[in-house]
């Protein structure tokens, strides 16, 4: 299992001591220091089920001076908002828990956390 955390986000913090409370076996990654590309976002989503929109955080300062809100959400600007959240990870919602069955969630939650872990352990 990986996370994907922003060590100053407090649902990041809360989420890895819910993890080692619940006694986890998990990789770290800060997401600013070492960017996912574009392929690892495309991988991600697809084990969310999510589109990028729906990982974007759009009250970020970035997301308001690309004009984020007001991009489309379809199919024809999927890889439009891909690059963005490549380009600034700062856009991505976090924390995000690969879990080893394959799939993810978005870890904002105390029981999205433990599904994952549910997930990681099968």
């Amino acid at each position: 299992m990986e996370i994907w955390i922003n060590p100053a986000c407090s649902k990041c913090r809360g989420a890895l001591t819910l993890l080692d409370a619940e006694g986890a076996d998990y990789t770290v990654r800060r997401y600013l220091d070492d960017v996912p590309s574009q392929d690892e976002i495309r991988a991600v989503l697809e084990r969310l089920g999510l589109e990028p929109w729906d990982i974007a955080r759009t009250q970020e300062a970035v997301a308001k001076e690309l004009g984020l809100r007001e991009w489309p959400r379809d199919a024809d600007a999927r890889e439009r908002w891909i690059a963005a959240l490549a380009e600034h990870p700062k856009l991505i919602q976090r924390p995000i828990i690969t879990a080893d069955d394959g799939s993810a969630v978005v870890g904002r939650t105390d029981e999205a956390v433990r599904e994952a872990v549910a997930r990681s352990r099968g």
